[in-house]
């Protein structure tokens, strides 16, 4: 067990698919500044994938509010703020790859760790 465990990081499962997938190469979006991104798509019955996403946003969730209220900040209920785990019928109805699935777009501006199925590094395109 390592020392200190990411509560926020989440290794999703092997039918998570991927769309509009940026992670070899940084790409622009509308002229601003070139970014890793990726629309992970998570099939609904994956309920091991989706509670540890839950989790994980609860943790995030749970470490702003420690900074926050220590600063005398006014901390929204969680139900209240719009998280990563979206619903893809909801907001993709027209789209067939969205069906019966959650989705999270992520972008970051450093390359993403990306592993096989042994969660081995994959460094380069195969």
């Amino acid at each position: 067990m390592p020392k200190f465990m990411n509560l926020t990081k989440v290794i999703t499962g092997p039918r998570t698919r991927w769309s509009y997938a940026n992670v070899w190469d940084p790409k622009s979006i509308k002229g601003g500044k070139p970014k890793y991104s990726v629309s992970l798509i998570i099939p609904k019955d994956d309920t091991v994938t989706v509670e540890r996403i839950k989790a994980a946003v609860q943790a995030a969730y749970e470490e702003g509010e420690s900074k926050l209220k220590g600063n005398s900040k006014t901390v929204l209920p969680l139900s209240a703020i719009k998280t990563p785990l979206r619903d893809g019928d909801l907001e993709k109805p027209d789209d067939p790859a969205y069906a019966n699935s959650y989705f999270i777009n992520a972008n970051s501006d450093s390359a993403p760790g990306i592993v096989d199925a042994d969660r081995q590094p994959i460094l380069e395109r195969r």
